[in-house]
């Protein structure tokens, strides 16, 4: 079986499991190819439902997360969006087959140049900006963002990102312990309220920086 007919099974998947709803992140899924997001050596589980090595102890979410996270943003074609956890780069490409511009953070220089080079292979490169930096304080350069998305785990929201958010903007991100949180979607009703709706139970490797996890925590 080759990588599209696996990709299309998936989604097919997906779809029966009530993951996939919406026919625009449907479409993001059929059209980005996850076999260029992994290491070569595991390629070939590429397409199956479930979280994969990426090195210096990252992983690629499981494609079930990506759908759930993707559906609770509601993106629209003109949303500018902001990732924190770039990772190999394949939620980002996801992100941009619907919304405008998307900046993805990634903290590991070596990931970012690696998902840099994904990205372009993929032919997203002129929608996706990549920096790398400390994702929990956000990139105000560029805010406010229509869409916030955090791949990591956090002890609490990271101010900045709640800042950058626009009023009437919305945050999926993963809160509570180090290796164990609960999926949030965060929604900005004004500048000093915020409607927090919890999703259920999730595991992401933690969001490290100044208003996440420190490195000797981990």
């Amino acid at each position: 079986m080759n990588f599209e007919e696996k990709k299309r099974r998936l989604v097919e998947y997906l779809i029966r499991m009530g993951y996939l709803k919406s026919k625009n992140v449907i479409e993001a899924m059929l059209k980005v190819d996850r076999h260029l997001f992994v290491p070569e050596k595991y390629r070939d589980e590429a397409y199956e439902d479930k979280p994969l090595p990426i090195g210096y102890n990252q992983t690629i979410s499981a494609p079930h997360m990506v759908a759930i996270m993707t559906e609770l943003l509601n993106l629209e074609p003109e949303h500018k969006v902001l990732e924190v956890g770039t990772g190999s780069g394949y939620h980002a490409c996801i992100l941009a087959c619907i919304a405008k511009y998307v900046i993805t953070i990634e903290r590991i220089p070596e990931l970012a140049r690696k998902a840099e080079e994904n990205i372009k292979r993929a032919c997203f490169s002129n929608k996706i900006k990549v920096i790398v930096r400390d994702g929990t304080l956000g990139y105000e350069e560029e805010a406010p963002y229509d869409r916030i998305l955090v791949t990591a785990g956090a002890k609490d929201i990271p101010k900045p990102l709640l800042e950058q958010l626009k009023v009437g903007g919305r945050m999926v991100i993963p809160i509570g312990e180090k290796l164990s949180q609960y999926l949030f979607l965060i929604i900005k009703e004004s500048e000093d309220k915020i409607k927090k709706i919890s999703y259920g139970p999730c595991a992401f490797v933690p969001l490290i920086g100044k208003y996440g996890w420190k490195e000797d925590e981990i």
